[in-house]
């Protein structure tokens, strides 16, 4: 299958879940599709489970911190956005707070983190989220290529982090401990 050159050549009938579930083929297809809308070169990868960051970043030939966590975090409005984290460090609730201009922010349960993206935990990624949440990255991503949720269970996606950036309009600020 030919995409332009965004992906690795991962085909969508490789990318079952168990028992090849749709939901999984929607994913990657939904990264790869707004990754092309953006102009963004996304390099989708598949990669056996792992049970711990560290062994993720191994089997990937990465540092822990060039994964990065995409959280779903709700703003007390009812509204959410993304808090893009490297790996290897977890987000500071003041300094989100103070970013984002609000004093309560909070992790939605993962039914809710599916249902207002479309994406299950593990998986996660702005890319082709059901709602382009706004987007706010960790300092330290900036400048590197990172990996991140593909939006099925058992692939990656690389991206150059600044690239992700221009493409959400990101806000970058240091949000991470």
């Amino acid at each position: 299958m030919s995409d332009g050159g965004l992906t690795s050549g991962v085909d969508d009938a490789d990318v079952g879940g168990a028992g090849g579930a749709p939901r999984s083929v929607d994913g990657t297809g939904r990264v790869r599709t707004d990754a092309a809308a953006r102009g963004l070169a996304v390099e989708i990868v598949a990669r056996p489970a792992a049970d711990s960051l560290e062994a993720a970043a191994a089997l990937l030939g990465l540092q822990s911190s060039d994964i990065v966590k995409s959280l779903v975090v709700k703003r007390h409005d009812g509204s959410f956005l993304f808090a893009l984290v490297p790996g290897d460090r977890q987000i500071s609730w003041a300094k989100l707070r103070a970013v984002v201009g609000v004093n309560k922010l909070s992790m939605p349960s993962a039914d809710v983190a599916l249902e207002v993206t479309g994406y299950e935990r593990g998986t996660i990624t702005p890319l082709g989220s059901s709602t382009a949440w706004p987007v706010v990255a960790d300092s330290r991503i900036v400048g590197r290529r990172v990996a991140l949720g593909a939006g099925a269970h058992g692939f990656s996606a690389f991206v150059d982090a600044d690239d992700l950036v221009a493409g959400y309009d990101a806000t970058v600020a240091d949000i991470s401990d």
